[in-house]
């Protein structure tokens, strides 16, 4: 019975040993845990395309502390522009769907205009100069008399669909929300007091570059815009001055009420922080807690109606007068006008660089009193849509200029001719060069 008992005992440990030897020669066949989750982790990843540079596909013996991060390469669109793909891709979004208010802000040109009486070729041409030259896409805030409303309606629809994409554009009535409307409208040329109300009426909108009708881009207005960015904490508007010389400027000698600096500045381009007008509480000499821009205008105009000549601008110059760090000023070759040749060359900003914007005042357009600049009237009148700028455009106002070279304006044709030249090359450059993008790595 004992030896029974023996050899049932060893029997079993027997059995035991062979198979501890099974199990454990099959484990040791196999890799280690550690190294099997791994290895799966990896594979999950590989029929995901972009996942990570090569250098992070490299593996290691040790356990990655995060997952790779997965990278989505899809174009970038950018604000300043680039090939013609991108272009087209964002002009698509914008017509097809509206975007994102920072997208419209950002790729979206606000300008303001007050039209009324026979303004309504001057505001098309001004309109026209701008679409031009300019890169992004431009919002048309257009104040005009009502019988006008459809000719410019009119004046739009007749011009070609590759333009009329790049603008958008809304007519608004004459309307003034304090005092009377009648006063208003007379205190200068008809209507132009309207540019006074913009920060009450465009509510919606964040920053405007405003101009009289009488105005010409001669390069993109995108650069102008660009000086909202240069505006320091307390900066809200931005003017070029009335003149350069003050013994022969007007606010200098003239004046019975207060104004800016020593020469005045000119309103006829003004560029706008409306958000910052709307939030500003202006000093005056009035009421010593400030008074808002709405609440400003009427008191002001009670007070001084008797003594301003200029009518809205000079409303604007006292009010600057008594807030001159709202006020940022910008080179009189933004805003170039007869005063600047007529009695000598005086700006010497454009004489070095070319007229960017210019301001033909005094019905220059319309008479032979400065040819110079009805020559460039004409020639931006008279270009076709869509034609070569150079040969539509710029070598017959070349051209024409000979015939003006015996005026004081017209004896520096380079202060005319330069910038406009410099502006049709880049935009030509950027039509024929293709850039060729080297493949990635």
């Amino acid at each position: 019975m004992r030896i029974h008992c023996k050899i049932v005992a060893i029997a079993v440990c027997f059995g035991v040993f062979l198979l501890l030897y099974f199990f454990g020669g099959n484990a040791a066949d196999e890799p280690p845990l550690k190294e099997v989750a791994k290895e799966k982790h990896f594979q999950s990843f590989n029929h995901i395309e972009d996942i990570a540079p090569a250098k992070e596909a490299k593996q290691t013996n040790e356990e990655p502390q995060n997952p790779p991060k997965l990278i989505r390469k899809e174009p970038k669109l950018s604000s300043r522009g680039g090939g013609n793909v991108i272009a087209k891709t964002r002009q698509k979004s914008e017509v097809g769907r509206p975007g994102s208010k920072v997208t419209q802000a950002e790729d979206v040109m606000h300008l303001a205009v007050v039209a009324c009486g026979n303004r309504l070729d001057e505001t098309l041409n001004m309109v026209k100069s701008a679409l031009l030259f300019s890169i992004k896409k431009i919002k048309f805030h257009i104040f005009a008399e009502e019988d006008l409303a459809e000719q410019f309606e009119k004046g739009f629809s007749q011009w070609p669909q590759t333009v009329s994409s790049r603008f958008h554009y809304s007519i608004y009535p004459i309307t003034f929300s304090v005092g009377n409307a009648d006063e208003w409208k007379k205190l200068f040329k008809p209507c132009a007091a309207q540019r006074l109300f913009l920060p009450v009426i465009l509510k919606d909108v964040d920053s405007l570059l405003y101009v009289d009708t009488d105005v010409l881009f001669l390069r993109p207005m995108d650069d102008i815009w660009k000086f909202l960015k240069a505006f320091n904490s307390t900066q809200l508007a931005a003017m070029a001055p009335e003149h350069e010389i003050p013994k022969i400027g007007w606010y200098s000698r003239f004046a019975r009420h207060p104004f800016y600096g020593v020469t005045g500045v000119n309103s006829g381009v003004m560029l706008m922080n409306l958000t910052r007008i709307r939030s500003t509480l202006f000093r005056n000499s009035m009421i010593a807690s400030g008074l808002s821009w709405e609440n400003l205008l009427h008191p002001l105009y009670q007070k001084y109606k008797n003594h301003i000549t200029w009518g809205d601008q000079d409303l604007l110059n006292i009010i600057f007068h008594y807030n001159p760090e709202c006020l940022y000023i910008f080179p009189c070759q933004w805003n170039y006008r007869p005063d600047h040749c007529m009695y000598g060359s005086n700006c010497k900003a454009a004489e070095e660089e070319g007229v960017s914007i210019l301001h033909g005042n005094r019905g220059v357009y319309h008479d032979e009193k400065q040819p110079a600049f009805r020559v460039v009237y004409d020639a931006i009148r008279e270009y076709p849509f869509e034609e070569n700028l150079f040969q539509s455009l710029f070598y017959p106002l070349q051209t024409k200029f000979l015939d003006t070279v015996n005026t004081l304006c017209g004896r520096i044709p380079q202060v005319f001719l330069k910038q406009i030249e410099k502006t049709m090359r880049a935009l030509y450059e950027k039509k024929v060069v293709r850039r060729v993008r080297l493949p990635r790595e």
